[in-house]
Protein backbone atom coordinates (compact mmCIF):
# COMPACT_ATOMS: atom_id res chain seq x y z
CA UNK A 1 0.00 0.00 0.00
CA UNK A 2 1.16 3.27 -0.98
CA UNK A 3 1.98 5.37 2.51
CA UNK A 4 0.82 8.61 2.95
CA UNK A 5 3.38 10.88 2.20
CA UNK A 6 4.28 9.54 -1.14
CA UNK A 7 1.42 11.34 -2.67
CA UNK A 8 3.57 14.28 -2.56
CA UNK A 9 6.11 12.87 -4.80
CA UNK A 10 4.59 15.05 -7.83
CA UNK A 11 5.53 18.61 -6.10
CA UNK A 12 8.37 18.43 -7.71
CA UNK A 13 7.64 17.61 -11.23
CA UNK A 14 4.91 20.16 -10.87
CA UNK A 15 7.51 22.71 -9.86
CA UNK A 16 10.29 21.68 -12.82
CA UNK A 17 7.34 21.66 -15.25
CA UNK A 18 6.40 25.54 -14.03
CA UNK A 19 10.08 26.43 -14.53
CA UNK A 20 10.31 25.14 -17.75
CA UNK A 21 7.15 26.66 -19.10
CA UNK A 22 8.12 30.23 -18.07
CA UNK A 23 11.36 30.92 -15.78
CA UNK A 24 10.50 34.52 -15.96
CA UNK A 25 7.32 34.19 -14.88
CA UNK A 26 7.89 31.50 -12.30
CA UNK A 27 10.69 33.79 -10.72
CA UNK A 28 8.50 36.79 -10.63
CA UNK A 29 5.82 34.81 -8.78
CA UNK A 30 7.96 33.84 -5.70
CA UNK A 31 9.68 37.24 -5.94
CA UNK A 32 6.47 38.63 -5.38
CA UNK A 33 5.16 36.04 -2.94
CA UNK A 34 7.72 36.80 -0.78
CA UNK A 35 7.77 40.02 -0.89
CA UNK A 36 3.85 39.37 0.26
CA UNK A 37 4.48 37.38 2.90
CA UNK A 38 6.52 40.15 4.92
CA UNK A 39 4.29 43.10 4.10
CA UNK A 40 1.26 42.12 6.19
CA UNK A 41 3.15 41.73 9.73
CA UNK A 42 5.08 45.09 8.43
CA UNK A 43 0.92 46.54 8.15
CA UNK A 44 0.40 45.38 11.34
CA UNK A 45 3.25 46.82 13.31
CA UNK A 46 2.78 50.43 11.59
CA UNK A 47 -0.45 49.85 13.08
CA UNK A 48 0.51 49.44 16.28
CA UNK A 49 2.94 52.86 16.20
CA UNK A 50 0.71 54.86 14.84
CA UNK A 51 -1.84 53.51 17.44
CA UNK A 52 0.73 54.15 20.50
CA UNK A 53 1.99 57.52 18.47
CA UNK A 54 -1.80 58.73 18.89
CA UNK A 55 -1.83 58.23 22.76
CA UNK A 56 1.39 59.98 22.87
CA UNK A 57 0.21 63.09 21.01
CA UNK A 58 -2.66 63.07 23.15
CA UNK A 59 -0.94 64.11 25.80
CA UNK A 60 1.78 65.99 24.34
CA UNK A 61 0.16 67.40 21.33
CA UNK A 62 2.75 66.78 18.91
CA UNK A 63 1.49 65.33 15.64
CA UNK A 64 4.67 64.53 13.48
CA UNK A 65 5.26 61.14 14.50
CA UNK A 66 1.46 60.11 14.03
CA UNK A 67 1.09 61.42 10.38
CA UNK A 68 5.20 59.87 9.35
CA UNK A 69 3.64 56.23 10.71
CA UNK A 70 0.38 56.93 8.80
CA UNK A 71 2.76 57.59 5.63
CA UNK A 72 4.71 54.57 5.86
CA UNK A 73 1.88 52.59 6.50
CA UNK A 74 -0.30 53.59 2.90
CA UNK A 75 3.14 52.90 1.52
CA UNK A 76 2.88 49.63 2.74
CA UNK A 77 -0.47 48.75 1.97
CA UNK A 78 -0.08 50.90 -0.96
CA UNK A 79 2.93 47.76 -1.85
CA UNK A 80 0.66 45.26 -0.88
CA UNK A 81 -1.74 46.15 -3.04
CA UNK A 82 0.55 46.37 -6.37
CA UNK A 83 2.23 43.29 -5.29
CA UNK A 84 -1.07 41.12 -4.98
CA UNK A 85 -2.45 42.62 -8.70
CA UNK A 86 1.25 42.03 -10.33
CA UNK A 87 0.83 38.61 -8.77
CA UNK A 88 -2.96 38.00 -10.41
CA UNK A 89 -1.17 39.11 -14.06
CA UNK A 90 1.49 36.82 -13.83
CA UNK A 91 -0.33 33.72 -12.32
CA UNK A 92 -2.92 34.16 -15.47
CA UNK A 93 -0.50 34.24 -17.80
CA UNK A 94 1.53 31.32 -16.80
CA UNK A 95 -1.78 29.51 -16.47
CA UNK A 96 -2.53 30.05 -20.41
CA UNK A 97 0.70 28.60 -20.94
CA UNK A 98 0.91 25.84 -18.31
CA UNK A 99 -2.34 24.88 -19.63
CA UNK A 100 -1.38 24.83 -23.28
CA UNK A 101 1.93 23.41 -21.94
CA UNK A 102 -0.01 20.09 -20.20
CA UNK A 103 -2.56 19.42 -23.38
CA UNK A 104 0.12 19.72 -25.64
CA UNK A 105 1.85 16.87 -23.43
CA UNK A 106 -0.70 15.02 -23.44
CA UNK A 107 -1.37 15.02 -27.51
CA UNK A 108 2.09 14.64 -27.87
CA UNK A 109 1.77 11.10 -26.06
CA UNK A 110 -1.12 10.09 -27.59
CA UNK A 111 1.03 9.75 -31.01
CA UNK A 112 3.42 7.50 -29.31
CA UNK A 113 0.36 4.96 -27.98
CA UNK A 114 -0.34 1.91 -30.22
CA UNK A 115 -3.46 1.34 -31.66
CA UNK A 116 -4.06 -1.59 -29.08
CA UNK A 117 -4.37 1.03 -26.59
CA UNK A 118 -7.18 3.33 -28.23
CA UNK A 119 -9.05 -0.45 -28.76
CA UNK A 120 -8.88 -0.86 -24.33
CA UNK A 121 -11.41 0.85 -22.64
CA UNK A 122 -9.15 0.68 -19.17
CA UNK A 123 -7.09 3.04 -21.40
CA UNK A 124 -10.01 5.46 -21.83
CA UNK A 125 -10.07 5.81 -18.27
CA UNK A 126 -6.88 6.76 -18.07
CA UNK A 127 -7.04 9.33 -20.64
CA UNK A 128 -10.75 11.06 -19.60
CA UNK A 129 -9.04 11.04 -16.11
CA UNK A 130 -5.87 13.10 -17.64
CA UNK A 131 -7.76 15.35 -19.24
CA UNK A 132 -10.63 16.24 -17.27
CA UNK A 133 -8.58 17.95 -14.30
CA UNK A 134 -4.70 17.28 -14.60
CA UNK A 135 -4.20 19.90 -17.16
CA UNK A 136 -5.08 22.39 -14.74
CA UNK A 137 -3.62 20.97 -11.34
CA UNK A 138 0.26 21.21 -11.88
CA UNK A 139 -0.47 25.45 -11.61
CA UNK A 140 -3.06 24.80 -8.72
CA UNK A 141 0.09 22.82 -7.21
CA UNK A 142 2.64 25.07 -8.15
CA UNK A 143 0.29 28.03 -6.73
CA UNK A 144 -0.59 26.35 -3.88
CA UNK A 145 3.03 25.91 -2.89
CA UNK A 146 3.85 29.31 -3.63
CA UNK A 147 0.81 30.34 -1.39
CA UNK A 148 2.48 27.97 1.19
CA UNK A 149 5.32 29.98 1.10
CA UNK A 150 3.59 33.32 1.21
CA UNK A 151 1.59 32.35 4.64
CA UNK A 152 4.34 30.92 5.94
CA UNK A 153 6.43 33.61 6.07
CA UNK A 154 3.67 35.54 7.72
CA UNK A 155 2.95 33.61 9.85
CA UNK A 156 6.69 33.42 10.76
CA UNK A 157 6.65 37.03 11.13
CA UNK A 158 2.89 36.96 12.67
CA UNK A 159 4.48 34.63 15.70
CA UNK A 160 8.35 36.66 16.05
CA UNK A 161 5.42 39.62 17.24
CA UNK A 162 3.09 37.34 19.26
CA UNK A 163 6.45 35.80 20.94
CA UNK A 164 6.60 39.10 22.80
CA UNK A 165 3.39 38.54 24.03
CA UNK A 166 3.91 35.19 25.31
CA UNK A 167 5.88 31.72 23.80
CA UNK A 168 2.35 30.36 24.28
CA UNK A 169 0.70 32.27 21.59
CA UNK A 170 2.21 31.17 18.84
CA UNK A 171 1.33 27.52 19.60
CA UNK A 172 -2.39 28.64 20.34
CA UNK A 173 -2.23 29.73 16.78
CA UNK A 174 -1.43 26.65 15.49
CA UNK A 175 -3.34 24.87 17.38
CA UNK A 176 -6.60 26.06 16.66
CA UNK A 177 -6.51 25.73 12.54
CA UNK A 178 -5.50 21.95 13.12
CA UNK A 179 -8.80 20.54 13.29
CA UNK A 180 -10.45 22.03 10.11
CA UNK A 181 -7.58 20.84 8.50
CA UNK A 182 -8.02 17.32 9.70
CA UNK A 183 -11.52 16.78 8.07
CA UNK A 184 -10.73 18.67 4.79
CA UNK A 185 -7.38 16.59 4.26
CA UNK A 186 -9.66 13.02 4.96
CA UNK A 187 -12.36 13.80 2.49
CA UNK A 188 -10.14 15.16 -0.42
CA UNK A 189 -8.58 12.26 -0.38
CA UNK A 190 -12.08 10.39 -0.59
CA UNK A 191 -13.28 13.08 -2.99
CA UNK A 192 -10.40 11.90 -5.45
CA UNK A 193 -10.85 8.11 -4.90
CA UNK A 194 -14.65 8.46 -5.66
CA UNK A 195 -13.76 10.72 -8.97
CA UNK A 196 -11.28 7.56 -10.39
CA UNK A 197 -14.36 4.99 -9.27
CA UNK A 198 -16.48 6.49 -11.48
CA UNK A 199 -14.01 7.53 -14.91
CA UNK A 200 -16.38 4.92 -16.96
CA UNK A 201 -19.81 6.48 -16.02
CA UNK A 202 -18.43 10.21 -16.70
CA UNK A 203 -16.73 8.79 -19.97
CA UNK A 204 -20.48 7.46 -20.67
CA UNK A 205 -22.20 10.96 -20.40
CA UNK A 206 -19.33 12.38 -22.29
CA UNK A 207 -20.20 9.94 -25.05
CA UNK A 208 -24.06 10.40 -25.06
CA UNK A 209 -23.26 14.28 -25.68
CA UNK A 210 -21.24 13.95 -27.99
CA UNK A 211 -24.13 11.65 -29.52
CA UNK A 212 -26.96 14.31 -28.94
CA UNK A 213 -25.00 17.12 -30.33
CA UNK A 214 -23.13 16.31 -33.27
CA UNK A 215 -23.68 16.37 -36.64
CA UNK A 216 -22.30 12.99 -37.70
CA UNK A 217 -25.32 11.42 -35.43
CA UNK A 218 -28.09 14.42 -35.67
CA UNK A 219 -29.64 12.28 -38.84
CA UNK A 220 -30.43 8.44 -37.23
CA UNK A 221 -30.95 10.68 -33.79
CA UNK A 222 -34.15 12.44 -34.88
CA UNK A 223 -35.45 10.13 -36.96
CA UNK A 224 -35.26 7.00 -34.73
CA UNK A 225 -36.82 9.56 -32.18
CA UNK A 226 -33.83 8.72 -29.93
CA UNK A 227 -33.24 12.05 -28.64
CA UNK A 228 -35.40 11.68 -25.51
CA UNK A 229 -34.20 8.20 -24.43
CA UNK A 230 -30.72 9.40 -24.82
CA UNK A 231 -31.04 12.15 -22.86
CA UNK A 232 -33.23 10.43 -20.00
CA UNK A 233 -30.02 8.39 -19.89
CA UNK A 234 -27.48 11.46 -19.42
CA UNK A 235 -29.86 12.56 -16.47
CA UNK A 236 -30.10 8.83 -14.92
CA UNK A 237 -26.09 9.19 -14.73
CA UNK A 238 -26.03 12.35 -13.98
CA UNK A 239 -28.41 11.36 -10.96
CA UNK A 240 -26.30 9.13 -9.71
CA UNK A 241 -23.21 10.68 -9.20
CA UNK A 242 -24.62 13.72 -7.47
CA UNK A 243 -26.35 11.40 -5.10
CA UNK A 244 -22.27 10.17 -4.39
CA UNK A 245 -21.38 14.30 -4.63
CA UNK A 246 -24.19 15.12 -2.47
CA UNK A 247 -23.36 12.62 0.15
CA UNK A 248 -19.99 13.44 0.43
CA UNK A 249 -20.47 17.03 0.43
CA UNK A 250 -22.98 16.87 3.13
CA UNK A 251 -20.52 14.72 5.42
CA UNK A 252 -17.27 17.24 4.27
CA UNK A 253 -19.64 20.45 4.98
CA UNK A 254 -20.65 18.98 8.64
CA UNK A 255 -17.22 17.81 9.62
CA UNK A 256 -15.54 21.06 8.44
CA UNK A 257 -18.08 23.11 10.48
CA UNK A 258 -18.10 21.25 14.17
CA UNK A 259 -14.17 20.96 13.84
CA UNK A 260 -13.91 24.82 12.93
CA UNK A 261 -15.59 25.65 15.84
CA UNK A 262 -13.27 24.34 17.74
CA UNK A 263 -10.57 26.54 16.21
CA UNK A 264 -13.05 29.19 16.62
CA UNK A 265 -13.32 29.05 20.47
CA UNK A 266 -9.57 28.78 20.63
CA UNK A 267 -8.80 31.75 18.67
CA UNK A 268 -12.02 33.75 21.12
CA UNK A 269 -10.07 32.14 23.89
CA UNK A 270 -6.82 33.92 23.00
CA UNK A 271 -8.51 37.11 22.36
CA UNK A 272 -9.75 37.48 26.11
CA UNK A 273 -6.23 36.37 27.28
CA UNK A 274 -5.06 39.34 25.80
CA UNK A 275 -7.51 41.76 26.11
CA UNK A 276 -7.62 41.05 29.98
CA UNK A 277 -3.55 41.40 29.64
CA UNK A 278 -4.01 44.91 28.44
CA UNK A 279 -6.80 45.53 31.06
CA UNK A 280 -4.13 44.63 33.69
CA UNK A 281 -1.81 46.87 32.24
CA UNK A 282 0.63 44.47 31.05
CA UNK A 283 0.71 45.72 27.49
CA UNK A 284 -0.30 49.27 25.88
CA UNK A 285 -3.41 49.97 24.05
CA UNK A 286 -0.97 50.04 20.97
CA UNK A 287 0.32 46.94 21.13
CA UNK A 288 -3.31 45.27 22.23
CA UNK A 289 -4.30 46.32 19.08
CA UNK A 290 -1.30 44.99 16.75
CA UNK A 291 -1.92 41.85 19.12
CA UNK A 292 -5.26 40.98 18.42
CA UNK A 293 -4.33 42.07 14.53
CA UNK A 294 -1.86 39.74 14.39
CA UNK A 295 -3.70 36.98 15.79
CA UNK A 296 -6.22 37.46 13.88
CA UNK A 297 -4.49 37.85 10.47
CA UNK A 298 -1.99 34.84 12.13
CA UNK A 299 -5.02 32.67 12.51
CA UNK A 300 -5.91 33.58 8.65
CA UNK A 301 -2.40 32.41 7.69
CA UNK A 302 -2.56 28.81 9.46
CA UNK A 303 -5.72 28.28 7.98
CA UNK A 304 -4.35 29.17 4.62
CA UNK A 305 -1.20 27.37 5.03
CA UNK A 306 -3.49 23.94 6.16
CA UNK A 307 -5.65 24.29 3.22
CA UNK A 308 -3.11 24.65 0.75
CA UNK A 309 -1.41 21.85 1.84
CA UNK A 310 -4.62 20.04 2.07
CA UNK A 311 -4.82 21.42 -1.18
CA UNK A 312 -1.21 20.28 -2.71
CA UNK A 313 -2.60 16.55 -1.09
CA UNK A 314 -5.57 16.78 -3.37
CA UNK A 315 -3.38 18.54 -6.46
CA UNK A 316 -0.56 15.51 -6.01
CA UNK A 317 -3.55 12.88 -5.88
CA UNK A 318 -4.70 14.54 -9.18
CA UNK A 319 -1.73 14.74 -10.82
CA UNK A 320 -0.96 10.84 -10.72
CA UNK A 321 -3.80 10.84 -13.42
CA UNK A 322 -1.76 13.18 -15.67
CA UNK A 323 1.63 10.88 -14.82
CA UNK A 324 -0.07 7.56 -14.93
CA UNK A 325 -1.25 8.82 -18.29
CA UNK A 326 2.10 9.92 -19.93
CA UNK A 327 3.85 7.43 -17.84
CA UNK A 328 1.64 3.95 -20.21
CA UNK A 329 4.39 2.27 -21.39
CA UNK A 330 4.57 2.06 -25.26
CA UNK A 331 6.54 -0.11 -27.25
CA UNK A 332 9.28 1.04 -29.11
CA UNK A 333 9.83 0.25 -32.81
CA UNK A 334 13.00 -1.47 -33.07
CA UNK A 335 13.26 -1.52 -36.16
CA UNK A 336 15.75 0.88 -38.75
CA UNK A 337 15.54 -0.98 -41.92
CA UNK A 338 14.51 0.79 -44.75
CA UNK A 339 15.52 -1.48 -47.58
CA UNK A 340 14.35 -5.06 -47.71
CA UNK A 341 16.94 -8.27 -49.22
CA UNK A 342 14.92 -8.84 -51.71
CA UNK A 343 13.58 -5.83 -53.62
CA UNK A 344 10.31 -6.62 -55.48
CA UNK A 345 9.52 -9.99 -53.64
CA UNK A 346 6.33 -8.13 -52.44
CA UNK A 347 4.50 -9.13 -49.05
CA UNK A 348 4.19 -12.80 -47.57
CA UNK A 349 2.29 -13.67 -44.93
CA UNK A 350 3.70 -17.21 -43.03
CA UNK A 351 1.43 -18.82 -40.70
CA UNK A 352 0.30 -15.61 -39.10
CA UNK A 353 -2.47 -15.99 -36.14
CA UNK A 354 -2.98 -12.67 -34.14
CA UNK A 355 -5.28 -12.38 -30.51
CA UNK A 356 -6.30 -9.20 -29.60
CA UNK A 357 -5.14 -7.52 -26.52
CA UNK A 358 -7.58 -9.05 -23.50
CA UNK A 359 -9.33 -11.44 -25.87
CA UNK A 360 -9.21 -15.64 -25.34
CA UNK A 361 -9.75 -16.30 -28.92
CA UNK A 362 -7.74 -15.65 -31.88
CA UNK A 363 -9.44 -13.17 -34.34
CA UNK A 364 -6.25 -14.64 -37.22
CA UNK A 365 -5.29 -18.42 -37.46
CA UNK A 366 -1.94 -19.41 -39.58
CA UNK A 367 -3.07 -17.23 -42.24
CA UNK A 368 -0.41 -17.57 -45.44
CA UNK A 369 -0.31 -15.82 -48.90
CA UNK A 370 2.16 -13.84 -51.35
CA UNK A 371 0.97 -10.39 -52.89
CA UNK A 372 3.14 -9.71 -55.57
CA UNK A 373 3.82 -5.84 -57.13
CA UNK A 374 1.30 -5.36 -60.22
CA UNK A 375 -1.37 -7.76 -58.63
CA UNK A 376 -4.39 -7.77 -57.14
CA UNK A 377 -5.71 -9.77 -53.79
CA UNK A 378 -9.19 -9.72 -52.62
CA UNK A 379 -10.06 -10.43 -49.20
CA UNK A 380 -13.88 -11.78 -48.41
CA UNK A 381 -15.78 -13.44 -45.88
CA UNK A 382 -18.49 -12.36 -43.33
CA UNK A 383 -17.92 -9.86 -40.91
CA UNK A 384 -15.71 -10.68 -38.16
CA UNK A 385 -14.10 -13.19 -40.45
CA UNK A 386 -10.55 -11.61 -39.97
CA UNK A 387 -10.41 -8.98 -43.20
CA UNK A 388 -9.62 -5.75 -41.50
CA UNK A 389 -7.45 -7.50 -38.77
CA UNK A 390 -5.33 -8.60 -41.49
CA UNK A 391 -5.09 -5.31 -43.14
CA UNK A 392 -4.07 -3.73 -39.64
CA UNK A 393 -1.50 -6.43 -39.59
CA UNK A 394 -0.04 -5.55 -43.18
CA UNK A 395 0.10 -1.96 -42.77
CA UNK A 396 1.75 -2.61 -39.08
CA UNK A 397 -0.60 -1.49 -36.63
CA UNK A 398 -0.37 -3.83 -34.80
CA UNK A 399 2.01 -7.21 -34.45
CA UNK A 400 1.45 -10.47 -35.03
CA UNK A 401 1.00 -12.81 -32.38
CA UNK A 402 2.62 -15.58 -34.37
CA UNK A 403 4.37 -16.18 -37.46
CA UNK A 404 5.91 -13.34 -39.40
CA UNK A 405 4.91 -11.08 -42.37
CA UNK A 406 7.65 -9.82 -44.86
CA UNK A 407 8.31 -7.18 -47.26
CA UNK A 408 10.92 -7.45 -50.19
CA UNK A 409 11.85 -10.97 -47.43
CA UNK A 410 11.87 -8.67 -44.59
CA UNK A 411 10.11 -9.10 -41.40
CA UNK A 412 7.72 -5.81 -40.75
CA UNK A 413 9.16 -5.49 -37.45
CA UNK A 414 13.10 -4.99 -39.01
CA UNK A 415 11.95 -1.89 -40.92
CA UNK A 416 11.47 1.73 -40.17
CA UNK A 417 8.44 2.54 -39.01
CA UNK A 418 8.54 6.20 -41.27
CA UNK A 419 9.74 4.28 -44.19
CA UNK A 420 6.99 0.95 -43.64
CA UNK A 421 4.08 4.06 -42.86
CA UNK A 422 5.07 5.88 -46.51
CA UNK A 423 5.02 2.62 -48.41
CA UNK A 424 1.40 2.10 -47.66
CA UNK A 425 -1.62 3.97 -49.16
CA UNK A 426 -4.84 3.06 -47.69
CA UNK A 427 -8.73 4.02 -47.33
CA UNK A 428 -10.15 2.71 -44.46
CA UNK A 429 -14.10 1.58 -43.97
CA UNK A 430 -14.39 3.70 -41.00
CA UNK A 431 -12.25 6.56 -43.08
CA UNK A 432 -12.08 9.68 -41.07
CA UNK A 433 -13.83 12.90 -42.09
CA UNK A 434 -11.92 15.88 -41.56
CA UNK A 435 -13.47 19.70 -40.63
CA UNK A 436 -10.84 21.00 -43.04
CA UNK A 437 -10.61 22.46 -46.12
CA UNK A 438 -11.13 20.33 -49.49
CA UNK A 439 -7.88 19.96 -50.84
CA UNK A 440 -6.57 19.57 -46.79
CA UNK A 441 -8.92 16.82 -46.52
CA UNK A 442 -6.94 15.08 -49.84
CA UNK A 443 -3.74 15.98 -48.90
CA UNK A 444 -3.80 13.70 -45.62
CA UNK A 445 -2.81 11.30 -47.21
CA UNK A 446 0.82 12.16 -47.12
CA UNK A 447 1.59 14.82 -44.69
CA UNK A 448 4.90 15.75 -46.76
CA UNK A 449 2.39 17.38 -48.96
CA UNK A 450 -0.11 18.06 -47.37
CA UNK A 451 -0.44 22.01 -48.67
CA UNK A 452 0.43 20.79 -52.16
CA UNK A 453 -2.22 22.17 -54.49
CA UNK A 454 -1.24 20.21 -57.41
CA UNK A 455 -0.84 16.74 -55.64
CA UNK A 456 -4.31 17.66 -54.07
CA UNK A 457 -5.68 17.99 -57.96
CA UNK A 458 -3.94 14.97 -59.41
CA UNK A 459 -5.16 12.92 -56.50
CA UNK A 460 -8.86 14.04 -56.97
CA UNK A 461 -8.59 13.53 -60.30
CA UNK A 462 -7.37 9.35 -59.80
CA UNK A 463 -10.00 9.46 -56.88
CA UNK A 464 -12.65 10.72 -59.69
CA UNK A 465 -13.68 13.13 -56.72
CA UNK A 466 -12.40 16.35 -59.52
CA UNK A 467 -15.91 16.29 -60.54
CA UNK A 468 -17.74 17.72 -57.58
CA UNK A 469 -15.07 19.63 -56.46
CA UNK A 470 -14.96 21.68 -59.34
CA UNK A 471 -18.74 22.63 -58.59
CA UNK A 472 -18.09 23.64 -55.03
CA UNK A 473 -17.59 27.35 -54.46
CA UNK A 474 -14.11 27.80 -53.27
CA UNK A 475 -12.99 24.43 -55.36
CA UNK A 476 -10.32 22.84 -53.34
CA UNK A 477 -10.58 25.79 -50.10
CA UNK A 478 -13.45 24.85 -49.88
CA UNK A 479 -14.44 24.51 -45.74
CA UNK A 480 -15.50 20.77 -45.72
CA UNK A 481 -18.40 20.02 -42.59
CA UNK A 482 -20.78 21.98 -40.39
CA UNK A 483 -18.35 22.45 -37.49
CA UNK A 484 -16.74 25.87 -38.37
CA UNK A 485 -18.43 28.93 -40.68
CA UNK A 486 -18.99 28.12 -44.38
CA UNK A 487 -18.52 24.33 -44.46
CA UNK A 488 -20.33 22.48 -46.81
CA UNK A 489 -21.29 18.94 -46.19
CA UNK A 490 -20.78 15.92 -48.76
CA UNK A 491 -22.80 12.92 -49.61
CA UNK A 492 -21.16 10.05 -48.62
CA UNK A 493 -20.57 8.78 -51.98
CA UNK A 494 -18.82 11.81 -52.39
CA UNK A 495 -16.86 11.45 -49.35
CA UNK A 496 -15.73 8.14 -50.47
CA UNK A 497 -14.12 9.41 -53.44
CA UNK A 498 -12.44 11.99 -51.16
CA UNK A 499 -11.12 8.93 -49.02
CA UNK A 500 -9.66 7.54 -52.61
CA UNK A 501 -8.11 10.48 -53.62
CA UNK A 502 -6.35 10.53 -50.42
CA UNK A 503 -5.31 7.27 -50.61
CA UNK A 504 -3.54 8.11 -54.32
CA UNK A 505 -2.25 10.99 -52.79
CA UNK A 506 0.53 8.77 -51.65
CA UNK A 507 1.62 7.84 -55.12
CA UNK A 508 4.81 6.52 -54.05
CA UNK A 509 3.20 3.33 -51.93
CA UNK A 510 3.65 0.72 -53.97
CA UNK A 511 1.13 -1.07 -51.56
CA UNK A 512 -2.29 0.21 -52.28
CA UNK A 513 -4.96 -1.18 -49.61
CA UNK A 514 -8.69 -0.72 -49.97
CA UNK A 515 -10.96 -1.49 -47.57
CA UNK A 516 -14.69 -1.74 -48.42
CA UNK A 517 -13.41 1.61 -50.37
CA UNK A 518 -17.05 2.33 -52.76
CA UNK A 519 -19.70 1.16 -50.29
CA UNK A 520 -21.31 4.49 -50.73
CA UNK A 521 -20.66 4.65 -54.43
CA UNK A 522 -23.67 3.62 -57.34
CA UNK A 523 -22.43 0.60 -59.32
CA UNK A 524 -21.18 2.71 -61.98
CA UNK A 525 -18.88 4.30 -60.02
CA UNK A 526 -17.83 1.53 -58.38
CA UNK A 527 -16.73 0.08 -61.67
CA UNK A 528 -14.89 2.72 -62.57
CA UNK A 529 -13.21 3.55 -59.68
CA UNK A 530 -11.53 -0.19 -60.00
CA UNK A 531 -11.08 0.35 -63.39
CA UNK A 532 -8.76 3.28 -62.22
CA UNK A 533 -7.31 1.50 -59.44
CA UNK A 534 -5.99 -1.22 -61.98
CA UNK A 535 -4.64 1.05 -64.24
CA UNK A 536 -3.42 3.64 -61.96
CA UNK A 537 -1.99 0.54 -59.89
CA UNK A 538 -0.13 -1.20 -62.14
CA UNK A 539 3.34 -2.05 -60.48
CA UNK A 540 1.85 -1.61 -57.26
CA UNK A 541 0.41 -4.43 -54.65
CA UNK A 542 -3.48 -3.98 -54.15
CA UNK A 543 -4.96 -5.44 -51.32
CA UNK A 544 -8.88 -5.38 -51.53
CA UNK A 545 -11.75 -5.81 -48.99
CA UNK A 546 -15.47 -5.74 -50.57
CA UNK A 547 -18.46 -7.38 -50.06
CA UNK A 548 -19.84 -6.50 -53.67
CA UNK A 549 -18.37 -9.57 -55.84
CA UNK A 550 -18.73 -8.15 -59.00
CA UNK A 551 -15.60 -5.29 -57.49
CA UNK A 552 -14.37 -8.72 -55.97
CA UNK A 553 -13.67 -10.54 -59.13
CA UNK A 554 -11.29 -8.07 -60.61
CA UNK A 555 -8.81 -9.62 -58.44
CA UNK A 556 -6.26 -11.69 -59.15
CA UNK A 557 -6.32 -13.93 -56.47
CA UNK A 558 -9.54 -13.85 -53.75
CA UNK A 559 -8.65 -15.39 -50.51
CA UNK A 560 -12.15 -16.71 -48.55
CA UNK A 561 -11.77 -16.22 -44.75
CA UNK A 562 -14.36 -17.62 -42.22
CA UNK A 563 -13.61 -17.55 -38.36
CA UNK A 564 -10.17 -16.37 -38.94
CA UNK A 565 -9.16 -18.92 -40.98
CA UNK A 566 -8.48 -19.29 -44.96
CA UNK A 567 -11.08 -21.92 -46.59
CA UNK A 568 -10.72 -21.25 -49.76
CA UNK A 569 -8.48 -18.93 -52.21
CA UNK A 570 -8.18 -18.72 -56.34
CA UNK A 571 -9.05 -16.72 -59.21
CA UNK A 572 -12.61 -15.63 -59.28
CA UNK A 573 -12.89 -18.22 -62.01
CA UNK A 574 -11.43 -21.10 -59.97
CA UNK A 575 -13.27 -20.45 -57.30
CA UNK A 576 -16.68 -20.65 -59.20
CA UNK A 577 -15.73 -23.55 -60.33
CA UNK A 578 -15.03 -25.46 -57.14
CA UNK A 579 -18.70 -24.80 -56.14
CA UNK A 580 -17.75 -23.88 -52.04
CA UNK A 581 -18.68 -20.83 -50.09
CA UNK A 582 -17.52 -18.03 -52.62
CA UNK A 583 -19.23 -19.53 -55.51
CA UNK A 584 -22.38 -19.71 -53.34
CA UNK A 585 -22.15 -16.22 -51.54
CA UNK A 586 -21.60 -15.10 -55.80
CA UNK A 587 -24.85 -16.94 -56.72
CA UNK A 588 -26.48 -15.55 -54.49
CA UNK A 589 -25.51 -12.29 -54.68
CA UNK A 590 -26.09 -12.74 -58.92
CA UNK A 591 -29.70 -13.37 -58.14
CA UNK A 592 -30.31 -10.41 -56.27
CA UNK A 593 -29.42 -8.42 -59.47
CA UNK A 594 -31.91 -10.60 -61.66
Amino acid sequence: MQRWWAVFRYGPRALALCWSTSRSLFTAIALLTIAAGVLPAAAAYTGQLIIDAVVAAMATGATDEVFAYVGLEAAVVAAIAVVSRATAICQTLLRARMGHRVNVMILEKALTLDLAHFEDSEFYDKLTRARMEASSRPLGLVMRTFGLLQNSLSLGSYAVLLWTFSPWAPLVLLVAGLPAFVAETRFSGEAFRMMRRRSPERRKQLYLEHVIATDTNAKEVKLFELGPMLLGRYRETFDVLFDEDRRLTIRRGVWGTLLGLVGTALFYAAYGWIALTAIAGAISLGRMTMYLLVFKQGQSSVSAILSATGGIYEDNLYLSNLYEYLEQPTSRPTGRETVGPTPGAGLAFEGVSFTYPGATEPALHDIDFVLRPGRALALVGDNGAGKTTIIKLLAGLYEPSAGRILLDGLDLRQWDPPTLRARVGAIFQDFVRYQLLVGENIGAGDVDRFGDAEGWERAAEAGMADGFIGELPDRYRTQLGKWFPGGRELSGGQWQKIALARAFMRDKADLVVLDEPTAAMDAEAEAEAFERVRRLATDKMVVLVSHRFSTVRMADEIVVLQGGRIIERGSHVALLEQGGRYARLFTLQAEAYR
